[in-house]
């Protein structure tokens, strides 16, 4: 994998046109051989056994096929690249920006740490469970929007975490999990848990566009869910 370097406008266009052009000349080379071997034909043809009209008409039409699936191929390279452009220039616009992944990490830093969830749905309660790194419980919150009287929406939401335990005491700077359940009217809802990462660096692999967060390690740009 190779970094990618910052990408500006120009040289997004002036490689959508060089592709383009390579590939129109690809597609016009083709025609012109296809051609030039039914006219070679045409003109080497036994005078006594011209070529029949329907065959001449059916190499016509071979012609036309090949002709229309090249241009096909001119415009599905062209759609490939701009798409590739269009993701890398993106992509670079997140380095040094904070966005929510799908995850279960959380890191705790002066007695603050932030996560997020995903909805489908609305919720009446949400119950978070912060556990340390042997995958003990050290402290269990319950969530309800109160001054609303509506609970979570549907969409991300962010949760906090104060950094004490269930005791009172202070837990140590560091990286922790987190487990999050949901219920709508008693009914147990499915909530996907995010991770809160800053973005280092972009990178182009044979899985498309990965960003390099970090401990959180390389995510695709298709996993971004927010970006702050």
């Amino acid at each position: 994998m190779s970094s990618v370097p910052s990408t500006n406008s120009q040289t997004v266009s002036s490689s959508i046109t060089t592709t383009g052009i390579t590939a129109k000349k690809e597609a016009e080379n083709t025609q012109d051989r296809f051609l030039k071997l039914l006219v070679t034909q045409m003109k080497n043809q036994d005078p006594l056994k011209p070529l029949d009209n329907s065959e001449v008409t059916s190499q016509l039409a071979q012609i036309s096929t090949v002709s229309g699936i090249d241009k096909l191929n001119t415009t599905l390279k062209l759609l490939s690249s701009d798409y590739q452009d269009s993701q890398s220039i993106e992509a670079t616009g997140m380095i040094g920006r904070d966005v929510f992944v799908p995850g279960k990490s959380m890191q705790l830093e002066k007695e603050a740490a932030i996560a997020g969830i995903e909805l489908a749905q609305p919720v009446d309660e949400i119950k978070v469970k912060i556990l340390d790194s042997h995958g003990v419980a050290i402290r269990n919150m319950e969530h309800l929007k109160i001054e609303d009287l509506k609970g979570w929406p549907a969409g991300i939401s962010t949760i906090g975490w104060d950094g004490k335990t269930d005791s009172g005491a202070k837990a140590a700077d560091g990286e922790y999990t987190f487990e999050v359940s949901a219920k709508q009217g008693g009914k147990d809802i499915k909530v996907n848990t995010l991770s809160l990462g800053s973005v280092s660096s972009v990178s182009h692999g044979e899985q498309g566009t990965l960003l390099d967060m970090g401990k959180l390690g390389l995510v695709s740009l298709s996993d971004i869910k927010q970006v702050f």
